[in-house]
């Protein structure tokens, strides 16, 4: 009876094996999973795209080759898509795996009901014994472990291979920093441009391979940070230790970033091409199946149809792509050529950046409230620090073109007595209106109230800039989608705002890799308004706090003083409010409440 019903079950799975292994061992399968997804992909979403005459049709189209727009492009090539994989891998094997071991071996061995209870406590021993003694069914099983090794190599080959890595990307810049990387040499002084990337964001360039050559430039991390204000009601210290982290935060120059991103990029073998060129026009036809289109022009047929955008540059090339990535800063021409809305305002201050000297190390960083604005000092590394001083258009002026000598004791006084004295760090005198926040909390020697370095020289040149609010009502539509300073730009008194675009094009690389798994079109809206989705949310809640802050500390009024003082001391004394803060400002998605 058993050889009755193995005949009758156990072809069935083996004509199931033909099929699949005729499948998986196709020259296009055996590179790997992600190369079928993405294959499968290419003939879904553009069905007959070849290529005509110098017309070449890309899959994403990044205008703005700056850190961001990079970043992205990085993230394109080193995405790794192990969860997605697994499930392809239980839903598509388990229905056929399991019935042929357990159904076929036992079945097929002519076991008793006994026998198999006592086998099934080591099944896959079991499979390999099976292999061994069976002498009807042998090639049968020998064809369904041989499915199973075929399975977990595709499951490994997908878990290795980001999906997103056979997309063909342009990169639309005429930065001279793309045409002709810079050499950055340790001795040179830092350029006063630079950034405060957050642990989360660190470990972005790390899951992309560009960190690696971020640390063989001038880098600074800190692991405390000191906040105050001229009042001297309050401060507050931050200490990595507190979130069991080693780092704040690590401060570096964007042209280390940005050239680091690029090395990473030309390293990798992913699909690309720069186009060292601006963007003029973009335009997209909608979608409609009564238009009549030439045949013998697939890309053409493909942007009448609505499946593409088109691209003109200004060096009078033309490409087509499936989805077209505005990174191209605040004055994005992606958005407006779009026709995407913003809201904002402008902020009636500027910010005075530049790089300072001291004659010791720098391993903080500081940040101290002003009438006017705040003023941070934050280490670079190599006894330098970087100087970013927000104040209003009339002193940013008059800061930028003073003797360097007076500039410097300008910068020692803001940071020292300057405006007010220092906090106390005990509880007398006014600080003993808030000791109802402390409670019986003794203030340890590393809690106490320090001063910064004295600044003792002048090191790079003093830049200007104007401060504004902007955010996109809507990060994506069909075939376009914004990312960084394109769509939203930040207060820079907490450094969140190179962060926070980052953020995007990781969120952003993520579900394009998440819709070509699935075999999604990935310019379609439906997509991209996911990433929009997930986005929105964290930028809105940075930016209000960030815009609260510089609003609540741009009016010198004594109930209000008070009560920003009240805040200081919560943050210092509190400590599971202490810890969400640092937790929210090192990237992480909570917000900074009780927890």
């Amino acid at each position: 009876m058993n050889r009755v019903i193995a005949r009758k079950v156990v072809p069935t799975y083996h004509q199931i094996f033909k099929l699949s292994r005729k499948q998986f061992c196709s020259d296009e399968a055996a590179k790997s999973s992600a190369a079928a997804a993405s294959s499968q992909f290419n003939q879904e979403s553009d069905a007959n795209l070849s290529l005509t005459g110098n017309v070449q049709p890309y899959d994403i189209a990044i205008v703005g080759g700056g850190m961001v727009g990079m970043a992205l492009a990085c993230s394109l090539g080193r995405l790794f898509f192990l969860p997605s994989a697994l499930v392809y891998y239980h839903a598509v094997t388990a229905p056929f795996i399991l019935p042929c071991l357990s159904i076929g071996g036992w079945v097929g061995l002519g076991l008793n009901k006994q026998d198999q209870m006592e086998k099934t406590g080591a099944f896959l021993p079991m499979a390999f014994d099976t292999v061994c003694s069976c002498s009807i069914n042998e090639s049968i099983l020998i064809d369904a472990l041989c499915f199973v090794f075929i399975k977990l190599l595709t499951l490994l080959l997908a878990a290795t291979t980001p999906l997103t890595k056979h997309l063909r990307v342009a990169i639309i810049d005429s930065s001279p920093a793309l045409a002709n990387k810079p050499c950055i040499k340790r001795e040179d002084p830092p350029d006063p441009r630079v950034s405060t990337v957050t642990p989360a964001t660190i470990s972005f360039f790390k899951d992309t391979g560009a960190w690696q050559y971020v640390q063989q430039h001038r880098h600074a991390y800190f692991d405390k940070m000191q906040v105050w204000d001229y009042t001297s009601l309050g401060y507050t210290k931050y200490d990595a230790k507190d979130v069991d982290k080693e780092v704040l935060g690590c401060v570096v120059e964007n042209k280390v970033l940005h050239s680091s991103l690029l090395s990473r990029i030309e390293d990798t073998d992913f699909q690309k091409t720069i186009y060292h060129s601006r963007l003029t026009s973009m335009s997209l036809h909608p979608s409609s199946s009564s238009i009549v289109v030439d045949s013998t022009a697939p890309t053409e047929a493909s942007y009448a149809r609505g499946r593409l955008a088109k691209l003109e540059l200004s060096d009078g090339n033309s490409l087509y792509a499936k989805l077209v990535v505005g990174s191209d800063g605040g004055k994005s021409q992606v958005r407006e050529l779009a026709g995407f809305k913003t809201t904002g305002w402008k902020y009636s201050q500027n910010a005075v950046i530049c790089t300072v000297e001291h004659s010791v190390e720098n391993y903080c960083a500081w940040q101290r409230f002003l009438p006017a604005g705040p003023i941070a000092l934050l280490p670079v590394g190599d006894k330098f620090s970087n100087i970013v001083w927000t104040m209003n258009p009339e002193e940013s002026s008059d800061f930028k073109s003073v003797k360097e000598d007076d500039f410097v004791k300008a910068v020692n006084h803001a940071l020292d007595y300057g405006y007010g004295p220092h906090p106390k760090s005990s509880l007398q005198g006014s600080a003993g209106m808030f000791s109802w926040l402390r409670g019986n909390v003794t203030i340890l020697a590393n809690e106490s109230f320090e001063i910064p370095p004295k600044v003792v020289k002048l090191a790079s040149e003093r830049m200007a800039f104007p401060l504004s609010l902007m955010h996109a009502n809507e990060y994506a539509s069909k075939r376009v989608v914004l990312i960084g300073d394109a769509a939203h730009t930040v207060h820079p008194l907490a450094g969140q705002g190179v962060n926070l675009g980052f953020g995007d094009a990781f969120a952003l690389s993520r579900i394009i890799a998440e819709g070509i798994a699935v075999g999604m079109d990935i310019g379609e809206v439906s997509l991209l308004k996911k990433y929009e989705a997930e986005r929105k949310l964290a930028n809105m809640t940075m930016m209000a706090i960030l815009d609260g802050f510089q609003k609540a500390y741009s009016i010198d009024f004594g109930p209000l003083n008070i009560l920003r003082a009240a805040a200081f001391h919560g943050a210092h004394f509190i400590s599971p409010l202490k810890r969400s803060i640092i937790s929210y400002a090192s990237g992480e998605q909570r917000l900074p409440l009780f927890y």
